[in-house]
C-alpha cells in the first residue's frame, strides 16, 4: 500500500512564516511537520509514499530526496496551481493502485490511529473536538458517514474530518465529476460526498491523537506535545559547569558546543553545530534549530528558534517563534503576557493563549534594546532600529526606527 501526502499548499494563515517555505516544512521539535507524519506512517507499516507538492516544492524535494535517509521510497507529483485537495489528489492517479492511504501533510496523527484506518473499506478518520465549528464536520449513521459538511456555525455533531483517508480507485471517478466549490477550488470532501450520494459506503474510524496547526501560535502547542516524546541524545560537547536538568529529555545535536555556565531545563531540543552560552538559561519546551547561537545572559522559554538564528547577548525570548537567519541585538526583550492576564491577540485574532510572545519570520534583525510587544507578528527581512518598540502586525521588508 502507498501513502499519498498532500503538501502542495502554502498555508496562508501561517504567514509570514510561509513566505519561503510551504506550511508542511515548518519545524516542530527540530523536524518539519511532514517529517513527523512520514515517521508515523512508516511506523504503521507503509514505506512507499507519493508527495503532491506545489508551493516552494524545491524545499520538500531537496530535504527528502527519494527518501533514502528514512529508508522509504518517495515519488512526487506537482500541482503547479493550487486548485484544491481534489485537484492535487487527481494528479496521483497514475502512481497508486488499489487501496491507498491519503493524508493532509499539515497534520500529525499517530501510527496507532493510522493502523485503525487501514482496513478493507473506504474510511475517513474522524476526531471528536470541542470546537467543531472551526472544522469540516461529518454526520454518521452507525458506522457509515451520511454527510460531510464544510465549516458551519451550528454543526450537527462534534466529529470532524481529521484528514486521514483510506481510498481506492473509485475516488478518481468522483474526482472527475467534482465541480469547483464556492472558494474556487476542487474539494476532496465534495468528491467523497459524491461517492456517498451514489450509494457507496464510506465508513468512519475515530482517532485519538491528532495535531492540527492552523495558525503560527499552534506550532507552540504542537511543540509542547511532541517534545515530551524525544529521546535523550548528546552528540555535542559540554564544557565544565554546564547544568542539565532532566537529562532524559534533552537532545543535543552533533557539532554543538554548550559553554560553561549554561543551564538547560528539559525537555529541550538543540540542533547541530550550535553555540550555546556561556551563562544562559534554556528553559523547558524550547526547540533550537541547526547553526544557531544563543549567547551570554540570554533566556529562552517555550519557543521555537529556527536554523541559523543568533541571539547572542542579554535578551529574553518567551513563548515565541523566531524564523531562520534572524539576529536579535543585545538587550532585545519580547513580552509574552498582558497585565490583565487576558488572551493575547495577534493580527486581530484571539489566539486562545494567555502567554504568547512574538512571531518573527525569516531574516529579521533588531538593534540593541529593542522591545517587542506580546502578540507581535513581524514579516521577513524587517529591520528594527535600536531602542524601538515593535507592536502589532509588521509587513515584510519594513523599517522600524
Amino acid at each position: 500500500m502507498k501513502a499519498v501526502i498532500l503538501a502542495a499548499g502554502e498555508g496562508k494563515r501561517m504567514r509570514p512564516l510561509t513566505y519561503e517555505r510551504p506550511k508542511v516544512m515548518l519545524p516542530i521539535v527540530g523536524k518539519p511537520i511532514i517529517e513527523h507524519l512520514l515517521e508515523e506512517v512508516k511506523e504503521a507499516g507503509i514505506v512507499d509514499f507519493v508527495f503532491a507538492v506545489g508551493y516552494h516544492d524545491e524545499t520538500i524535494r531537496n530535504y527528502f530526496g527519494k527518501g533514502e535517509r528514512w529508508d522509504v521510497n518517495i515519488q512526487y507529483v506537482t500541482q503547479k496551481t493550487q486548485l484544491g485537495t481534489a485537484d492535487a489528489l487527481r494528479r496521483t492517479e497514475d502512481l497508486v493502485e488499489g487501496k491507498f492511504l491519503m493524508l493532509n501533510g499539515d497534520t500529525i496523527v499517530s501510527a496507532e490511529d493510522i493502523r485503525k484506518v487501514i482496513t478493507d473499506d473506504i474510511i475517513i478518520g474522524v476526531i471528536e473536538v470541542r470546537n467543531p465549528e472551526d472544522y469540516g464536520v461529518v454526520e454518521t449513521e452507525g458506522e457509515r458517514i451520511t454527510k460531510i459538511h464544510e465549516k458551519m456555525r451550528e454543526p450537527p455533531s462534534n466529529l470532524v474530518n481529521a484528514g486521514v483517508y483510506l481510498l481506492d480507485e473509485t475516488i478518481f471517478r468522483a474526482l472527475s465529476k467534482t465541480a469547483k466549490s464556492k472558494r474556487g477550488e476542487f474539494e476532496l470532501t465534495d468528491s467523497l460526498q459524491l461517492l456517498i450520494e451514489e450509494g457507496n459506503n464510506v465508513f468512519w474510524k475515530k482517532i485519538e491523537r491528532w495535531i492540527d496547526v492552523s495558525y503560527p501560535w499552534d506550532l507552540l502547542a504542537a511543540n509542547d506535545l511532541l517534545i515530551e516524546k524525544i529521546s535523550p541524545v548528546n552528540r555535542g560537547e559540554l564544557e565544565e559547569n554546564v547544568w542539565i536538568k532532566g537529562k532524559d529529555k534533552v537532545s543535543i545535536g552533533e557539532g554543538t558546543l554548550i559553554k560553561s555556565g549554561s543551564y538547560i531545563e528539559g525537555p529541550v531540543v538543540i540542533g547541530e553545530n550550535c553555540e550555546i552560552g556561556p551563562n544562559n538559561y534554556i528553559r523547558a519546551n524550547t526547540s533550537i534549530g541547526d547553526n544557531c547561537h544563543i549567547g551570554s545572559a540570554v533566556e529562552v522559554k517555550s519557543s521555537i528558534i529556527m536554523d541559523g538564528t543568533k541571539i547572542p547577548h542579554l535578551s529574553y525570548v518567551g513563548d515565541s517563534i523566531i524564523g531562520c537567519r534572524c539576529n536579535l541585538g543585545a538587550g532585545t526583550k519580547i513580552a509574552n503576557l498582558r497585565f490583565d492576564n487576558a488572551h493575547i491577540k495577534a493580527k486581530g485574532l484571539d489566539t486562545g493563549r494567555r502567554k504568547l510572545g512574538a512571531i518573527i519570520s525569516d531574516g529579521v534583525k533588531t538593534g540593541i534594546n529593542v522591545c517587542i510587544d506580546a502578540g507581535t507578528i513581524i514579516g521577513n527581512n524587517t529591520l528594527i532600529g535600536p531602542g524601538a518598540l515593535a507592536s502589532g502586525y509588521i509587513e515584510k521588508n519594513s523599517r522600524i526606527y
